[in-house]
């Protein structure tokens, strides 16, 4: 999961300015995490460097997009032609990627504590606009730009007064923007029964692949079963394994297996890593559940593999 650090040393890579310096200067953390951002601005810094890795993220983003762009998501592409409204939740990964040079707009990120029910009267997983079966892009008239540009103003002008009470303010704005964004009709999501299928088995061969190669017995395998890609593409398990089917004519399990094995042997051949170091690297809590699993799949015990 992408964290709030990591966001702030993608925006100034190759620039001179300091991820802190783009820190609101009071900003307390009893408040949480709250930031703004003019994307021309920060397209201009970053030097064109605006492709968004496919990944989830810990925290939450508001964007109002200018320029032609399409989102992607597990199971749907969405065309973005002019205007939109984007929201975005830790629970789903995602990327957009512009499809012209002529980008603008506005964007803030903030955390669950940051719009906490105690604080605002919110409570964000109950919120239709952040549910995982949703669709949370929103196209925008000229007019409903003008609207959203002029809150996304506010929040801008707000976070550099000195205004004590200025981040309750604030979130009041960032609910306005919410409740906006619910009244709006979604976009329709652009895909076929078979794009989708080939965008989720695409992924899915992507974050299994990601994972590889090991390179220090310290290094461990997050993603290990069905149900954890599953969750991080954000699709049903039996969803899942179907597609992958489908696909491959191989279950989820298999190819996880598969990998898995192929990984072993190279450790097994190609390092001196005692086997008990391989086995919790590649994400088995028990030698014994490595050696049973290694044997299932190629017949030899880790041992008489590596002899």
């Amino acid at each position: 999961m992408k964290s709030l650090d990591s966001f702030y040393q993608d925006i100034t890579e190759g620039s001179s300015v300091e991820p802190s310096s783009l820190l609101p200067n009071d900003i307390k953390k009893e408040i949480g995490h709250f930031n703004v951002f003019d994307i021309k601005e920060l397209l201009d810094r970053l030097q064109g460097k605006s492709i968004m890795p496919y990944d989830r993220r810990a925290y939450y983003k508001i964007s109002l997009i200018k320029g032609k762009n399409r989102a992607e998501y597990a199971d749907k592409i969405i065309e973005i032609e002019q205007h939109a409204l984007l929201f975005a939740t830790p629970k789903i990964p995602y990327n957009y990627l512009p499809q012209d040079t002529n980008q603008s707009g506005q964007f803030c990120v903030f955390t669950s504590e940051f719009l906490s029910k105690n604080k605002s009267g919110i409570d964000l997983d109950e919120l239709p606009i952040f549910a995982t079966d949703g669709y949370p892009v929103f196209q925008l008239s000229d007019e409903e730009v003008i609207e959203v540009e002029l809150i996304f103003n506010k929040i801008q002008k707000e976070i550099n007064s000195d205004y004590v009470y200025k981040y309750d303010l604030i979130r009041n704005y960032v609910a306005e923007l919410i409740h906006f964004g619910q009244k709006l009709q979604p976009l329709t999501a652009l895909y076929s029964k078979h794009n989708s299928a080939a965008r989720v088995s695409s992924l899915f061969a992507e974050l299994l692949e990601r994972q590889f190669p090991i390179e220090s017995p310290h290094q461990r395998l997050m993603l290990r079963t069905a149900k954890d890609f599953a969750e991080r593409l954000s699709v049903h398990v039996n969803h899942l394994n179907k597609v992958l089917k489908e696909n491959t004519g191989k279950t989820t399990t298999e190819l996880i297996s598969s990998r898995l094995t192929s990984e072993a042997k190279i450790l097994l051949k190609q390092t001196d890593w005692n086997i008990s170091e391989i086995a919790y690297s590649l994400g088995f809590e028990e030698l014994a559940h490595f050696s049973n699993f290694f044997k299932k799949q190629t017949t030899f015990t880790p041992l008489a593999f590596r002899s």
